[in-house]
Protein backbone atom coordinates (compact mmCIF):
# COMPACT_ATOMS: atom_id res chain seq x y z
CA UNK A 1 0.00 0.00 0.00
CA UNK A 2 1.01 3.87 -0.09
CA UNK A 3 0.23 4.87 3.09
CA UNK A 4 1.86 3.58 5.70
CA UNK A 5 -1.01 4.42 8.10
CA UNK A 6 -3.48 3.24 5.85
CA UNK A 7 -1.78 0.24 5.47
CA UNK A 8 -4.19 -1.82 7.67
CA UNK A 9 -7.48 -0.77 6.29
CA UNK A 10 -6.32 -0.64 2.23
CA UNK A 11 -4.80 -4.32 2.31
CA UNK A 12 -6.94 -6.39 0.39
CA UNK A 13 -5.91 -8.91 3.60
CA UNK A 14 -6.32 -6.50 6.39
CA UNK A 15 -4.11 -7.76 9.59
CA UNK A 16 -6.80 -8.11 12.60
CA UNK A 17 -4.37 -7.23 14.75
CA UNK A 18 -3.22 -3.83 13.10
CA UNK A 19 -7.54 -2.83 13.20
CA UNK A 20 -8.77 -4.82 16.74
CA UNK A 21 -7.71 -3.40 19.88
CA UNK A 22 -8.82 -6.27 21.89
CA UNK A 23 -6.46 -8.91 19.29
CA UNK A 24 -3.83 -6.45 18.97
CA UNK A 25 -3.42 -6.95 23.26
CA UNK A 26 -4.15 -10.31 23.05
CA UNK A 27 -1.18 -10.82 20.78
CA UNK A 28 1.81 -9.65 22.70
CA UNK A 29 3.82 -12.04 24.61
CA UNK A 30 4.91 -10.72 27.89
CA UNK A 31 8.34 -9.69 26.51
CA UNK A 32 6.48 -7.27 24.78
CA UNK A 33 4.64 -6.28 27.32
CA UNK A 34 7.45 -5.47 29.72
CA UNK A 35 9.22 -3.68 26.86
CA UNK A 36 6.12 -1.46 27.00
CA UNK A 37 6.21 -0.97 30.81
CA UNK A 38 10.01 -0.06 30.40
CA UNK A 39 11.10 3.46 30.31
CA UNK A 40 12.24 4.44 26.77
CA UNK A 41 15.78 4.21 26.53
CA UNK A 42 16.10 8.11 25.88
CA UNK A 43 14.75 8.28 29.86
CA UNK A 44 18.75 7.38 30.37
CA UNK A 45 20.63 9.11 27.81
CA UNK A 46 22.47 12.31 27.48
CA UNK A 47 20.80 15.86 26.32
CA UNK A 48 22.27 15.60 23.36
CA UNK A 49 21.66 13.23 20.25
CA UNK A 50 24.22 12.49 17.17
CA UNK A 51 24.03 10.48 14.47
CA UNK A 52 27.46 9.84 14.88
CA UNK A 53 26.55 7.51 17.63
CA UNK A 54 23.77 5.69 16.05
CA UNK A 55 25.19 2.40 14.62
CA UNK A 56 22.12 2.04 12.06
CA UNK A 57 20.32 4.34 10.37
CA UNK A 58 16.72 3.52 9.77
CA UNK A 59 14.23 5.66 7.07
CA UNK A 60 10.79 5.75 5.88
CA UNK A 61 10.40 6.46 2.70
CA UNK A 62 6.86 8.96 1.77
CA UNK A 63 7.12 12.03 3.51
CA UNK A 64 10.64 11.21 4.99
CA UNK A 65 13.30 10.67 2.40
CA UNK A 66 11.11 11.50 -0.55
CA UNK A 67 9.35 14.87 0.08
CA UNK A 68 5.77 15.34 -2.17
CA UNK A 69 4.88 18.57 -3.40
CA UNK A 70 2.10 18.62 -1.27
CA UNK A 71 -0.49 20.84 -3.12
CA UNK A 72 -0.40 19.12 -6.15
CA UNK A 73 -0.40 15.22 -4.21
CA UNK A 74 -3.29 16.09 -1.80
CA UNK A 75 -5.63 17.40 -5.15
CA UNK A 76 -4.85 14.40 -6.48
CA UNK A 77 -5.95 12.29 -3.14
CA UNK A 78 -8.95 14.00 -2.70
CA UNK A 79 -9.80 13.43 -6.28
CA UNK A 80 -8.83 9.54 -5.84
CA UNK A 81 -11.32 9.00 -3.44
CA UNK A 82 -14.31 11.50 -4.20
CA UNK A 83 -14.01 10.09 -7.81
CA UNK A 84 -14.66 5.99 -6.51
CA UNK A 85 -17.56 7.77 -3.96
CA UNK A 86 -19.71 9.42 -7.31
CA UNK A 87 -18.47 6.77 -9.93
CA UNK A 88 -19.00 3.70 -7.47
CA UNK A 89 -21.57 4.52 -4.39
CA UNK A 90 -23.55 6.68 -6.10
CA UNK A 91 -22.65 9.95 -3.67
CA UNK A 92 -23.04 13.61 -5.20
CA UNK A 93 -20.93 15.22 -8.28
CA UNK A 94 -20.72 18.19 -6.32
CA UNK A 95 -17.74 16.17 -3.78
CA UNK A 96 -15.47 16.85 -7.11
CA UNK A 97 -15.79 20.71 -6.82
CA UNK A 98 -13.42 22.31 -4.65
CA UNK A 99 -12.54 26.00 -4.35
CA UNK A 100 -8.95 26.62 -3.41
CA UNK A 101 -10.46 28.35 0.17
CA UNK A 102 -11.74 25.00 0.46
CA UNK A 103 -8.44 23.42 1.40
CA UNK A 104 -8.15 25.57 4.64
CA UNK A 105 -9.78 22.24 6.49
CA UNK A 106 -7.44 20.25 5.26
CA UNK A 107 -5.31 19.77 8.93
CA UNK A 108 -3.46 16.91 10.59
CA UNK A 109 -3.98 15.77 14.12
CA UNK A 110 -7.49 15.83 13.38
CA UNK A 111 -10.15 13.26 14.79
CA UNK A 112 -13.34 11.99 12.99
CA UNK A 113 -15.31 10.47 15.39
CA UNK A 114 -17.70 8.37 12.87
CA UNK A 115 -20.53 7.68 15.51
CA UNK A 116 -21.57 11.49 15.03
CA UNK A 117 -19.75 13.05 11.61
CA UNK A 118 -18.13 15.42 13.96
CA UNK A 119 -14.62 16.39 13.60
CA UNK A 120 -11.95 17.33 16.81
CA UNK A 121 -8.81 18.65 17.82
CA UNK A 122 -7.44 17.61 21.12
CA UNK A 123 -5.47 18.95 23.34
CA UNK A 124 -2.60 16.87 25.59
CA UNK A 125 -4.96 16.14 28.24
CA UNK A 126 -7.92 14.81 25.38
CA UNK A 127 -9.84 17.93 26.10
CA UNK A 128 -11.77 19.23 22.35
CA UNK A 129 -9.42 22.94 21.71
CA UNK A 130 -11.77 22.93 18.41
CA UNK A 131 -14.49 20.52 17.04
CA UNK A 132 -16.87 20.99 13.54
CA UNK A 133 -19.83 18.94 12.70
CA UNK A 134 -18.70 17.79 8.75
CA UNK A 135 -17.30 20.88 7.77
CA UNK A 136 -19.02 23.71 9.50
CA UNK A 137 -17.14 25.07 13.15
CA UNK A 138 -19.12 23.90 16.71
CA UNK A 139 -19.62 26.90 19.17
CA UNK A 140 -18.24 26.38 22.38
CA UNK A 141 -21.72 25.88 23.56
CA UNK A 142 -21.97 23.04 20.95
CA UNK A 143 -19.22 21.73 22.27
CA UNK A 144 -19.86 21.19 25.52
CA UNK A 145 -23.38 20.57 24.77
CA UNK A 146 -21.48 17.55 23.06
CA UNK A 147 -18.52 16.70 25.09
CA UNK A 148 -19.85 18.19 28.50
CA UNK A 149 -18.69 21.10 30.81
CA UNK A 150 -15.00 19.80 30.57
CA UNK A 151 -15.01 19.12 27.09
CA UNK A 152 -13.42 15.50 27.38
CA UNK A 153 -13.57 13.37 24.21
CA UNK A 154 -14.36 9.74 25.12
CA UNK A 155 -11.96 7.55 23.04
CA UNK A 156 -8.92 9.40 24.21
CA UNK A 157 -7.18 7.06 26.07
CA UNK A 158 -7.73 4.38 23.98
CA UNK A 159 -6.20 6.62 20.74
CA UNK A 160 -3.69 8.05 23.33
CA UNK A 161 -2.07 4.97 25.44
CA UNK A 162 -1.81 2.53 21.85
CA UNK A 163 -2.59 4.93 19.00
CA UNK A 164 -5.05 1.28 17.53
CA UNK A 165 -7.57 1.71 15.35
CA UNK A 166 -11.24 1.62 16.25
CA UNK A 167 -14.74 1.17 14.40
CA UNK A 168 -15.58 4.37 16.81
CA UNK A 169 -12.82 6.92 15.32
CA UNK A 170 -9.72 7.46 13.00
CA UNK A 171 -6.78 9.79 13.22
CA UNK A 172 -5.75 11.34 10.46
CA UNK A 173 -1.66 11.85 11.21
CA UNK A 174 -0.25 11.85 7.87
CA UNK A 175 -0.83 13.31 4.37
CA UNK A 176 -1.66 10.47 2.89
CA UNK A 177 -4.93 9.97 3.83
CA UNK A 178 -5.14 13.74 5.08
CA UNK A 179 -7.40 14.45 2.33
CA UNK A 180 -9.54 12.18 3.23
CA UNK A 181 -10.64 14.13 6.55
CA UNK A 182 -11.65 17.01 3.87
CA UNK A 183 -13.82 14.84 1.90
CA UNK A 184 -15.42 13.22 5.24
CA UNK A 185 -16.61 16.49 6.30
CA UNK A 186 -18.37 17.43 3.00
CA UNK A 187 -19.87 14.12 2.93
CA UNK A 188 -21.68 14.85 5.91
CA UNK A 189 -22.15 18.07 5.14
CA UNK A 190 -24.20 16.12 1.93
CA UNK A 191 -25.77 13.63 4.28
CA UNK A 192 -27.08 16.13 6.27
CA UNK A 193 -28.39 18.36 3.41
CA UNK A 194 -30.33 15.60 1.75
CA UNK A 195 -31.60 15.38 5.85
CA UNK A 196 -29.84 11.75 5.82
CA UNK A 197 -28.87 10.26 9.03
CA UNK A 198 -25.21 10.75 9.97
CA UNK A 199 -23.62 7.58 11.32
CA UNK A 200 -20.55 5.41 10.36
CA UNK A 201 -22.32 3.93 7.52
CA UNK A 202 -20.43 6.69 5.56
CA UNK A 203 -16.83 5.43 6.59
CA UNK A 204 -17.30 2.08 5.09
CA UNK A 205 -17.69 3.52 1.39
CA UNK A 206 -14.48 5.83 2.46
CA UNK A 207 -12.44 2.62 3.29
CA UNK A 208 -13.58 1.01 -0.13
CA UNK A 209 -12.35 4.62 -1.91
CA UNK A 210 -8.85 3.88 0.20
CA UNK A 211 -8.75 0.33 -0.77
CA UNK A 212 -9.09 1.32 -4.51
CA UNK A 213 -6.62 3.49 -4.41
CA UNK A 214 -4.12 2.42 -2.77
CA UNK A 215 -4.42 -1.46 -2.10
CA UNK A 216 -1.14 -3.56 -3.03
CA UNK A 217 -1.83 -4.77 -6.92
CA UNK A 218 -3.28 -1.22 -7.85
CA UNK A 219 0.10 -0.15 -8.85
CA UNK A 220 0.50 -3.16 -11.50
CA UNK A 221 -3.32 -3.27 -12.53
CA UNK A 222 -3.14 0.87 -12.87
CA UNK A 223 -5.99 0.99 -10.69
CA UNK A 224 -7.53 4.04 -9.39
CA UNK A 225 -6.78 7.56 -10.27
CA UNK A 226 -3.58 7.64 -7.49
CA UNK A 227 -1.18 5.39 -9.16
CA UNK A 228 -1.78 5.88 -13.05
CA UNK A 229 -1.50 9.63 -12.25
CA UNK A 230 1.87 9.61 -10.73
CA UNK A 231 3.52 7.12 -12.98
CA UNK A 232 2.36 9.39 -15.75
CA UNK A 233 4.41 12.68 -14.80
CA UNK A 234 6.28 11.47 -11.28
CA UNK A 235 8.11 15.04 -11.02
CA UNK A 236 4.75 16.82 -10.39
CA UNK A 237 4.41 15.09 -7.43
CA UNK A 238 7.42 14.08 -6.11
CA UNK A 239 10.39 16.15 -5.14
CA UNK A 240 14.01 14.97 -5.97
CA UNK A 241 16.34 14.88 -3.41
CA UNK A 242 19.05 17.62 -3.23
CA UNK A 243 22.70 16.30 -3.83
CA UNK A 244 23.56 17.04 -0.39
CA UNK A 245 21.28 14.20 1.02
CA UNK A 246 22.56 12.03 -1.42
CA UNK A 247 26.31 12.78 -0.43
CA UNK A 248 24.75 12.78 3.21
CA UNK A 249 23.67 9.16 2.76
CA UNK A 250 26.88 8.14 1.35
CA UNK A 251 28.68 9.69 4.30
CA UNK A 252 27.13 7.74 6.41
CA UNK A 253 27.88 4.57 4.53
CA UNK A 254 31.61 5.50 4.90
CA UNK A 255 31.51 5.91 8.00
CA UNK A 256 30.45 1.91 8.46
CA UNK A 257 26.53 2.78 9.75
CA UNK A 258 24.06 0.12 8.96
CA UNK A 259 21.63 1.84 6.64
CA UNK A 260 18.21 1.10 6.70
CA UNK A 261 15.02 2.00 4.19
CA UNK A 262 11.75 0.90 6.04
CA UNK A 263 8.33 1.50 4.02
CA UNK A 264 4.87 -0.05 3.94
CA UNK A 265 4.98 1.11 0.33
CA UNK A 266 4.74 -1.50 -2.09
CA UNK A 267 8.01 -2.73 -3.95
CA UNK A 268 7.04 -1.35 -7.25
CA UNK A 269 6.20 1.73 -6.04
CA UNK A 270 8.96 2.47 -3.67
CA UNK A 271 11.12 1.76 -6.93
CA UNK A 272 9.47 4.39 -9.22
CA UNK A 273 10.24 6.91 -6.07
CA UNK A 274 13.81 6.00 -5.44
CA UNK A 275 14.62 6.19 -8.78
CA UNK A 276 13.11 9.52 -8.88
CA UNK A 277 14.21 11.29 -5.84
CA UNK A 278 17.46 9.34 -5.60
CA UNK A 279 18.28 7.91 -8.95
CA UNK A 280 18.70 4.29 -10.73
CA UNK A 281 21.43 3.08 -8.51
CA UNK A 282 19.56 3.72 -5.09
CA UNK A 283 19.70 0.21 -4.07
CA UNK A 284 23.40 0.72 -3.26
CA UNK A 285 22.59 3.23 -0.70
CA UNK A 286 20.96 0.85 1.89
CA UNK A 287 22.32 -2.60 3.15
CA UNK A 288 18.37 -3.33 3.89
CA UNK A 289 15.07 -2.33 1.84
CA UNK A 290 11.61 -3.45 3.43
CA UNK A 291 8.94 -2.41 1.43
CA UNK A 292 5.20 -3.85 2.25
CA UNK A 293 6.51 -3.32 5.94
CA UNK A 294 3.15 -2.97 6.96
CA UNK A 295 3.75 -0.87 9.89
CA UNK A 296 2.70 -0.46 12.96
CA UNK A 297 2.20 -4.10 12.79
CA UNK A 298 6.01 -4.40 12.04
CA UNK A 299 6.70 -3.35 15.25
CA UNK A 300 4.61 -4.26 17.30
CA UNK A 301 3.68 -7.91 16.39
CA UNK A 302 5.72 -11.18 17.18
CA UNK A 303 7.70 -12.80 14.62
CA UNK A 304 5.09 -15.33 13.53
CA UNK A 305 2.84 -13.29 12.34
CA UNK A 306 4.36 -11.38 10.39
CA UNK A 307 7.31 -12.98 8.89
CA UNK A 308 9.65 -11.54 6.57
CA UNK A 309 9.08 -12.62 2.23
CA UNK A 310 11.61 -12.48 -0.15
CA UNK A 311 10.76 -11.00 -3.51
CA UNK A 312 10.31 -12.48 -7.40
CA UNK A 313 9.57 -9.98 -10.02
CA UNK A 314 7.75 -7.52 -7.15
CA UNK A 315 5.53 -10.54 -5.83
CA UNK A 316 5.97 -11.96 -2.62
CA UNK A 317 6.71 -15.57 -1.53
CA UNK A 318 4.16 -17.26 0.22
CA UNK A 319 6.24 -18.94 2.49
CA UNK A 320 7.75 -16.79 5.48
CA UNK A 321 11.52 -16.89 6.25
CA UNK A 322 12.07 -18.27 9.29
CA UNK A 323 15.36 -15.59 10.17
CA UNK A 324 16.85 -12.29 8.69
CA UNK A 325 20.11 -14.06 7.71
CA UNK A 326 21.61 -11.70 5.45
CA UNK A 327 21.08 -7.98 3.84
CA UNK A 328 18.91 -7.74 0.99
CA UNK A 329 15.34 -6.19 -0.18
CA UNK A 330 12.52 -7.99 1.70
CA UNK A 331 8.32 -8.21 2.43
CA UNK A 332 6.61 -7.47 5.63
CA UNK A 333 8.64 -8.70 8.55
CA UNK A 334 8.95 -8.06 12.02
CA UNK A 335 11.55 -5.83 13.96
CA UNK A 336 12.70 -8.70 16.70
CA UNK A 337 14.23 -10.70 13.57
CA UNK A 338 15.40 -7.47 11.86
CA UNK A 339 16.86 -7.06 15.13
CA UNK A 340 19.31 -9.94 15.54
CA UNK A 341 20.46 -9.09 11.63
CA UNK A 342 21.30 -5.63 12.52
CA UNK A 343 23.50 -7.33 15.85
CA UNK A 344 25.28 -9.47 13.46
CA UNK A 345 26.01 -6.95 10.67
CA UNK A 346 27.61 -4.53 13.20
CA UNK A 347 29.26 -7.15 15.81
CA UNK A 348 27.15 -5.37 18.66
CA UNK A 349 25.14 -7.40 20.98
CA UNK A 350 22.83 -3.86 21.52
CA UNK A 351 23.59 -1.79 18.16
CA UNK A 352 22.19 1.83 18.32
CA UNK A 353 19.03 2.58 16.08
CA UNK A 354 17.64 6.00 15.56
CA UNK A 355 14.86 5.80 12.61
CA UNK A 356 13.63 8.74 10.69
CA UNK A 357 9.29 9.00 9.92
CA UNK A 358 6.83 11.63 9.71
CA UNK A 359 3.85 9.23 10.83
CA UNK A 360 3.07 9.40 14.97
CA UNK A 361 1.15 6.17 14.56
CA UNK A 362 2.89 4.08 12.26
CA UNK A 363 6.63 5.25 12.77
CA UNK A 364 7.37 7.37 16.06
CA UNK A 365 5.45 5.70 18.49
CA UNK A 366 5.90 1.87 17.54
CA UNK A 367 9.62 2.14 16.96
CA UNK A 368 10.17 4.23 20.46
CA UNK A 369 7.87 1.84 22.69
CA UNK A 370 8.79 -1.79 21.16
CA UNK A 371 11.97 -1.10 18.85
CA UNK A 372 13.44 1.10 22.30
CA UNK A 373 15.00 3.27 19.28
CA UNK A 374 16.13 6.76 18.64
CA UNK A 375 13.16 8.43 16.53
CA UNK A 376 13.65 11.71 14.13
CA UNK A 377 10.49 12.65 13.18
CA UNK A 378 9.80 15.04 10.08
CA UNK A 379 7.12 17.61 10.95
CA UNK A 380 6.68 20.06 7.92
CA UNK A 381 4.39 21.91 9.95
CA UNK A 382 7.26 23.84 11.35
CA UNK A 383 7.80 25.37 7.94
CA UNK A 384 4.60 26.67 7.75
CA UNK A 385 5.24 28.18 11.24
CA UNK A 386 8.44 30.56 10.90
CA UNK A 387 11.09 27.55 10.19
CA UNK A 388 13.07 28.48 7.41
CA UNK A 389 12.88 26.23 4.04
CA UNK A 390 16.27 24.45 3.21
CA UNK A 391 18.64 26.13 0.91
CA UNK A 392 18.41 22.69 -1.38
CA UNK A 393 14.57 22.86 -0.90
CA UNK A 394 14.57 26.76 -2.12
CA UNK A 395 16.91 25.96 -5.14
CA UNK A 396 14.95 22.47 -5.89
CA UNK A 397 12.08 23.71 -5.96
CA UNK A 398 13.09 26.87 -8.28
CA UNK A 399 14.97 24.18 -10.50
CA UNK A 400 11.45 22.14 -10.90
CA UNK A 401 8.27 24.36 -10.86
CA UNK A 402 9.31 26.74 -14.21
CA UNK A 403 6.19 28.92 -14.03
CA UNK A 404 4.07 27.48 -16.33
CA UNK A 405 4.05 24.19 -14.27
CA UNK A 406 2.36 26.46 -11.22
CA UNK A 407 -1.22 25.17 -11.37
CA UNK A 408 -4.16 27.85 -11.63
CA UNK A 409 -4.68 26.98 -7.63
CA UNK A 410 -1.49 27.88 -6.81
CA UNK A 411 -2.06 31.38 -8.33
CA UNK A 412 -5.75 31.04 -6.27
CA UNK A 413 -4.10 30.79 -3.11
CA UNK A 414 -4.62 27.23 -2.26
CA UNK A 415 -3.13 26.80 1.25
CA UNK A 416 -0.36 24.07 1.49
CA UNK A 417 -1.93 20.91 4.38
CA UNK A 418 1.67 22.05 6.25
CA UNK A 419 0.62 25.46 6.79
CA UNK A 420 -1.61 27.03 9.78
CA UNK A 421 -5.33 26.96 8.98
CA UNK A 422 -7.61 29.53 9.98
CA UNK A 423 -10.45 27.28 10.68
CA UNK A 424 -8.38 25.23 12.88
CA UNK A 425 -5.44 27.39 13.81
CA UNK A 426 -1.90 25.91 14.91
CA UNK A 427 -0.63 21.93 14.91
CA UNK A 428 1.23 22.81 18.14
CA UNK A 429 -0.38 24.92 20.54
CA UNK A 430 -4.11 26.38 20.95
CA UNK A 431 -6.30 28.69 22.85
CA UNK A 432 -8.75 26.64 25.33
CA UNK A 433 -11.80 27.63 25.60
CA UNK A 434 -13.26 31.01 25.09
CA UNK A 435 -11.03 33.14 27.00
CA UNK A 436 -8.05 34.05 24.99
CA UNK A 437 -5.95 34.77 27.85
CA UNK A 438 -2.06 33.44 27.68
CA UNK A 439 -2.76 31.07 30.33
CA UNK A 440 -5.36 28.85 28.85
CA UNK A 441 -2.73 28.34 25.67
CA UNK A 442 -2.62 24.65 25.78
CA UNK A 443 -0.35 22.12 23.51
CA UNK A 444 -2.14 20.32 21.37
CA UNK A 445 -1.89 16.28 21.83
CA UNK A 446 -0.31 16.51 18.79
CA UNK A 447 2.87 18.31 20.02
CA UNK A 448 2.81 16.19 23.21
CA UNK A 449 3.03 13.15 21.40
CA UNK A 450 6.23 14.61 19.82
CA UNK A 451 7.69 15.84 22.65
CA UNK A 452 7.36 12.33 24.36
CA UNK A 453 7.88 9.90 21.38
CA UNK A 454 10.50 11.42 19.36
CA UNK A 455 13.93 12.29 20.19
CA UNK A 456 13.76 15.29 18.09
CA UNK A 457 11.83 17.29 15.39
CA UNK A 458 12.43 18.98 12.02
CA UNK A 459 10.93 20.06 9.23
CA UNK A 460 12.95 17.67 6.43
CA UNK A 461 16.10 15.63 6.43
CA UNK A 462 17.70 18.72 3.85
CA UNK A 463 17.88 20.66 6.79
CA UNK A 464 20.39 18.27 8.73
CA UNK A 465 22.37 17.05 5.66
CA UNK A 466 24.70 20.07 5.29
CA UNK A 467 26.19 18.83 9.33
CA UNK A 468 28.67 16.97 10.21
CA UNK A 469 26.99 13.51 11.63
CA UNK A 470 28.75 14.43 14.64
CA UNK A 471 26.89 17.84 15.19
CA UNK A 472 24.76 17.40 18.79
CA UNK A 473 21.61 17.98 18.53
CA UNK A 474 19.23 18.67 21.83
CA UNK A 475 16.91 16.10 22.12
CA UNK A 476 13.28 16.30 23.90
CA UNK A 477 13.15 16.19 27.61
CA UNK A 478 10.34 16.49 30.39
CA UNK A 479 12.93 18.72 32.34
CA UNK A 480 13.81 20.57 29.29
CA UNK A 481 11.23 23.81 27.73
CA UNK A 482 9.11 22.43 25.01
CA UNK A 483 11.10 24.12 22.60
CA UNK A 484 14.08 22.03 23.12
CA UNK A 485 14.66 19.07 20.60
CA UNK A 486 13.19 21.23 17.19
CA UNK A 487 15.82 21.98 14.88
CA UNK A 488 16.55 23.97 13.07
CA UNK A 489 14.31 26.08 15.51
CA UNK A 490 11.00 25.77 17.29
CA UNK A 491 7.47 26.33 15.76
CA UNK A 492 6.28 30.62 16.00
CA UNK A 493 3.24 29.14 18.28
CA UNK A 494 5.55 27.53 20.47
CA UNK A 495 8.06 30.48 21.19
CA UNK A 496 5.38 32.60 21.46
CA UNK A 497 3.53 30.22 24.59
CA UNK A 498 7.34 29.95 26.30
CA UNK A 499 7.40 33.84 26.18
CA UNK A 500 3.87 33.89 27.74
CA UNK A 501 3.98 31.14 30.28
CA UNK A 502 8.24 33.06 31.39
Amino acid sequence: TVSEDLSSVSRVRPSVSDVDPAVTVAVFDERMVSRLRSPPASATMSEYFSLSDSDVIGFDLDHTLCRYRLKETSRLIYESFARYLVEHKGYDKDLLNLTPATWDFCFKGLVVDLEDGNLVKLAEDGTVLRATHGSIDLSTEDIIKHYGPKREWKHFNSLNTSFTRSAKYYFYDNYFDLPGALLCGRVVDMLHKRGNEVNSDFWKDMVAAIDHNYNTSAFKEDAGTYFPSVKRDPGRYLQPCSDSVKTWLHSMKSAGKVLLLITSSHSDYCRLICEHILGKDFEELFDVIITNALKPGFFSLVPQQRPFRTLVNDVEESEGLPALDKPGWYSQGNWPHLHELVKTMTGKPEPKVVYFGDSMRSDMFPASTFGKWETVMIVEEMEGEGVPKSDAAMSNEAQVEPLEKKGKFEEQGMKSPSDVSKQWGSYFVDVHGSGGDEESQKLTWCCHCIHKYSTMAIPSVEHIADLPLDYKFPRFSPDKPCTTGYYPRPPDSLLKRCESLS
